[in-house]
């Protein structure tokens, strides 16, 4: 190996006990940037959607731009990552999460509490148990990037396309193939997340390695809440 090569200080090898114990940190960070970010987004919807902030903002123009800020983060961040700091990498994850609350708060206006409780436990049970398989399979799940891929695109295109149609058919199978790609996007996500971990990363990478990672699992969770609430969400009406 070239002089160089490797960010440790020369001398020093890590067994493989200490990899294992930095990987295990590294993914419980990214798991509480996760929950964290869940946490704030809940209690952001919650709030917008029991105050005078949801008919301000919704009631205006201000609504779109809320709406679609989110995904702007999300390919700012994507583009940015490697020359950000991590401070501000930090700054955006916070900032995505309230932005996604806000957009998100009108599942409170929309659905049973009793049914948004349910569903968050379903989503939580399918996610973990997905997340779980991802990080202890031996199997690559590289194979399911492109197929997932594809299944979210067309998901995208499908939601847009029915935006115009109003089918309540179209709604109801964008739902279930949703569910589907991504319950398969949390496994393939987790697995990539922990083959990204590189003992010898500095703090700086490291942080901004669980910050991305975690903002990937957090879509997937949120989306996959978002479908299934549509399955099995009980309306208000």
């Amino acid at each position: 190996m070239a002089i160089g090569s490797d960010r440790r200080p020369f001398g020093t090898t890590l067994t493989q006990t200490q990899v294992d114990e930095g990987l295990r940190r590294y993914m419980l960070r990214v798991y509480n940037y996760m929950g964290s970010g869940l946490a704030l987004t809940g209690i952001v919807a919650y709030i917008v959607a029991h105050t005078s902030l949801y008919q301000a903002l919704f009631g205006s123009g201000i609504g779109f731009v809320v709406m679609f800020a989110p995904l702007g983060i999300v390919f700012f961040m994507g583009a940015k990552m490697k020359t950000m700091k991590p401070s501000t990498a930090q700054t955006l994850f916070w900032v995505f999460s309230i932005l996604m609350g806000a957009s998100l708060s009108y599942v409170f206006l929309t659905y049973t509490a009793t049914s948004i409780v349910r569903v968050f436990f379903i989503t939580a049970a399918t996610f973990g148990a997905m997340s779980l398989y991802g990080y202890t399979t031996k199997r690559s799940l590289a194979r399911w990037g492109s197929f997932l891929f594809m299944g979210l695109i067309g998901v995208v295109i499908a939601m847009i396309v029915n935006i115009f149609m109003q089918s309540s058919v179209m709604h109801f199978v964008i739902s279930v193939v949703g569910v589907l790609v991504f319950t398969g996007l949390t496994a393939y996500d987790t697995q990539r997340i922990k083959e990204s971990y590189v003992e010898s990363d500095g703090q700086a990478v490291m942080t901004k390695k669980a910050i991305m990672g975690a903002l990937h699992l957090y879509l997937n969770f949120i989306n996959l809440f978002v479908m299934l609430l549509a399955l099995f969400g009980g309306s208000r009406e």
